[in-house]
């Protein structure tokens, strides 16, 4: 028997709590564009089964799913600003320390002639 993964079947609580956040989300918006499950999954190319695990937030959904959901829904403008490096403070403040003060030559010699 293989072990499945960890992430699939016991996510982190804040991990498991977004996806279902995003599936309850694109189910709204589906309901409010008069979409049935079978419509979308016909516009993106999948089956209802897909759409259904998207909106319980099943962690084995593709984000290939979620994002065509979004695509359809006319929402993909929002993914496109997830982990933007310009919106991420911690990521900003740790290039800053890290970044090098000055220059340093380069030691030993190059056989490249």
């Amino acid at each position: 028997m293989t072990a499945r993964n960890k992430l699939l079947t016991m996510p982190p609580y804040a991990v498991e709590q977004s996806l279902k956040r995003l599936g309850a989300d694109l189910r709204t918006a589906r309901l409010r564009r008069n979409l049935t499950i079978e419509d979308l999954a016909e516009k993106i190319g999948t089956g209802p089964r897909a759409i259904g695990d998207a909106e319980r937030g099943k962690p084995s959904t593709s984000i290939a799913v979620y994002t065509a959901m979004l695509w359809a829904l006319d929402l993909l403008h929002q993914f496109d600003e997830v982990a933007t490096p310009e919106q991420d403070a911690e990521g900003q403040a740790l290039a800053l320390s890290a970044d090098r003060t000055r220059a340093r030559a380069k030691t030993g010699l190059s056989n490249d002639f």
